[in-house]
């Protein structure tokens, strides 16, 4: 075989059921082998068991790939050429490091005895993305490729998931191989330390002091993050919580990881949490961190993040992150699923039943007495409006990705997620154009489920040409623009913090009409809803559209994202808005201090 045939056939050997890339000249072997692997195994009813979508650029591409993972939980894969068809791959290769998303990038390459000499289409792919990738492979060595290929899928997948980027030269590609079906390679370093992470079990001893910590509690909280999907420790994080009746908040990454709906769920503190997640964590006595890497969207001042709690637990699974920003009591390095079972069966075998009733119906106060509100009335559209109303169409079981920006706040704040892999979002890097590639990955990973993608008038401009992509290939993606005419969160930074300066952020002389630009693209569904008596009846024709489907809402500009933890200040001090109560005097803006964050 091929360097190029084996690179497909593992491909096929991997399990996946689609790829996405943009063709060029240092990839082409590779996109012949695909041709013809897909023309020599055709399916009965005619379908190909390797269908290449084509977007409108590499970025779009690897975005696909990295929604494709983060719905399925399946590694994504991502085909593109050298150069600058490598270096539009590096910012979703960024983006899959800094959310833990299993992504398999391969780049095609000059030939070997040109790279160096800056050829056509030359980059130096193996040092941009080694800073950007969980690793690197440059294959110089045809005989390594199949091996390489694998374990690369494996690096992927395997303990803290992340990107993995093959830089494959076109003399490899077309070099002439013999196919071994399952040779890895040894990366004994790597895969020592798996081992020993993925075996480590709870000591009876450790289990002892975990229980007497929380024996001594009496307000615990569990802060969940990103790392309970990534896990799939869903399950074991509910029946851990409901066997000691423990109220759980999570992070931006960790919706879906614990039913919002649940008695228990807090839902998502921080920066932009719910009050009465953010107060509990200013109330609890002891935190239970599960997969959360103390954000500084969450944790702000670190020195004054939980500032009543007595000790701090941490369970990862990537021992890099245990006592990186906030020192911890109790800690482990394991699987979270496995651990939590642990912990839970321990803890029954010996009787541990505490009593946090008061507590619980302390956080429920707290649930009754600040909740998530905004503006009812009024002539403008409110877009929370928009989404409380696609939230009860869909009881809260859609696939749901998002741009960056205000409306990614809205939705993770008034969306419901009943189960994991059913918010993508892009969480560290903020990554605007980040929601319609991500939806169209996602679709084709559950074909089952209505995927939704809330976007902005201004995060969508990024990769608005993949609006193409979803009717290219059929997909019934919604996509859902609330445009304010600009960047409404740095426009909502710049009035409380820049004194009204809205330097650059305001979009409403731009001519751009959303509407004529979808149906362009193909969307026989396409509309502007403007009048806020027309929300239900439109979002429920726009839901039961049978194809795909555009809907651009004009929303209130002055609309803000509440409550909001301003730069340098503490959950105390959280500005709650007009709609939401207050427990503190917030401070004002003007009384803010200098800080390194956005």
């Amino acid at each position: 075989m091929t360097g190029a045939d084996i690179v497909v056939q593992v491909l096929a050997d991997e399990g996946l059921d689609v790829l996405f890339g943009y063709s060029g000249g240092a990839i082409l072997p590779v996109y012949d082998a695909v041709f013809r692997y897909n023309a020599d195994h055709v399916a009965d009813d005619g379908s190909e068991p390797l269908p290449l979508i084509v977007p409108a650029n590499e970025q779009g591409a690897c975005f696909m790939a990295a929604g494709y993972a983060r719905a399925s939980g399946r590694v994504g894969a991502a085909l593109v050429t050298s150069g600058p068809g490598a270096t539009n791959a590096v910012t979703p290769v960024r983006d899959c490091m800094a959310d833990s998303i299993p992504l398999v990038v391969i780049c095609g390459q000059v030939p070997t005895k040109s790279i160096g000499t800056d050829a056509f289409q030359e980059a130096p792919i193996s040092t941009i993305m080694g800073s950007c990738a969980k690793h690197v492979f440059l294959v110089t060595d045809a005989s390594t490729l199949e091996a390489t290929l694998r374990t690369a899928f494996h690096i992927a997948r395997s303990g803290r998931p992340g990107p993995v980027v093959i830089d494959i030269p076109k003399d490899v590609q077309n070099a002439p191989l013999v196919f071994d079906g399952s040779r890895e390679l040894p990366v004994r370093g790597y895969r020592t330390r798996l081992r020993a992470v993925e075996s480590a079990t709870i000591a009876d001893t450790e289990c002892a002091r975990f229980i007497a910590l929380l024996n001594r509690s009496r307000r615990p909280l569990i802060y969940a993050g990103g790392g309970i999907v990534a896990a799939g420790a869903a399950d074991a994080l509910r029946d851990f919580a409901h066997t000691f009746g423990i109220p759980v908040v999570t992070t931006l990454m960790g919706i879906g990881g614990f039913d919002t709906t649940d008695p228990l769920a807090l839902n998502m503190l921080g920066m932009h949490g719910a009050a009465y997640a953010n107060y509990a964590m200013d109330d609890c006595d002891l935190v239970l961190a599960l997969g959360a890497r103390f954000d500084d969207r969450v944790v702000g001042v670190p020195d004054k993040f939980a500032p009543k709690a007595r000790a701090i637990a941490q369970i990862d699974i990537d021992p890099a992150e245990i006592g990186k920003v906030k020192a911890v009591d109790w800690h482990h390095v394991g699987s979270l699923d496995t651990s939590l079972i642990r912990l839970t069966a321990y803890g029954k075998r010996h009787g541990f039943r505490p009593d946090y009733a008061a507590w619980r119906e302390h956080v429920t106060t707290l649930k009754a007495t600040h909740p998530m509100n905004f503006r009812r009335d009024g002539e403008a559209i409110q877009p929370c409006a928009v989404i409380e109303a696609i939230n009860r169409i869909t009881d809260g079981r859609a696939i749901i990705s998002t741009g960056v920006g205000q409306h990614q706040m809205w939705a993770a704040q008034y969306f419901d997620f009943r189960e994991p892999r059913h918010w993508l979002t892009s969480g560290s890097m903020g990554t605007m154009g980040f929601g319609l590639p991500a939806a169209i990955g996602a679709q084709f990973a559950r074909r089952d489920r209505v995927v939704i993608d809330i976007d902005g008038d201004a995060s969508i401009r990024m990769n608005i040409g993949e609006l193409e992509t979803v009717t290219t290939y059929g997909l019934p993606v919604k996509v859902v623009v609330l445009n304010n005419s600009g960047d409404g969160m740095v426009r909502q930074w710049q009035k409380l913090f820049f004194k009204g300066r809205f330097s650059a952020s305001d979009k409403s002389l731009h001519k751009k009409d959303f509407v004529k630009a979808a149906q362009a693209d193909g969307f026989e569904w396409a509309q502007r809803l403007d009048d806020p008596a027309r929300i239900d009846a439109t979002i429920a024709d726009f839901l039961a559209f049978d194809g795909p489907a555009f809907l651009e809402v004009v929303i209130d500009p002055d609309a803000g994202v509440y409550p909001m933890v301003g730069p340098g200040a503490t959950y105390a001090e959280m500005i709650t808005g007009e709609w939401i109560a207050s427990r503190h005097a917030p401070a004002t803006p003007a009384e803010a201090e200098p800080t390194g964050m956005f």
